[in-house]
């Protein structure tokens, strides 16, 4: 679990997920893992749908990068990027998961990299 004194999008220090934040921007956070930019058209004052913005963004540069490298090592890359993408099916829904149920905190092996502030 995070340190909530810490993480700057952290809405609440107590780490309290019912706070106001985090009740009214559960969808717009739980969707930023699918369109990592709807917080940013919709809920811009949100720390908590930031945070998962952010987090989505980089899933999204985990993905690109990810597909890239597999697809051009030959055979072996083509073996493995099926799995590769159920993991990222996996973490959609881990990223989801988080939002719903107003944690912040970050994904399995993600870096801790703020790009979105």
């Amino acid at each position: 679990m995070q340190d909530y004194n810490q993480n700057p999008y952290n809405p609440n220090p107590q780490g309290d997920p019912n706070s106001r934040d985090v009740e009214e921007n559960k969808t717009i956070a739980a969707l930023s893992y699918i369109l990592f930019f709807l917080p940013l058209l919709a809920a811009r004052n949100s720390r908590f749908a930031m945070y998962h913005a952010n987090q989505g963004l980089l899933l999204l540069l985990a993905i690109i990068a990810g597909n890239i490298v597999l697809s051009l090592i030959p055979f072996i890359g083509w073996i493995v990027m099926p799995f590769f993408n159920i993991a990222v099916i996996v973490y959609i829904i881990i990223g989801i998961m988080n939002a719903v149920n107003g944690k912040v905190q970050p994904l399995p092996f993600m870096p801790k990299i703020d790009i979105l502030k």
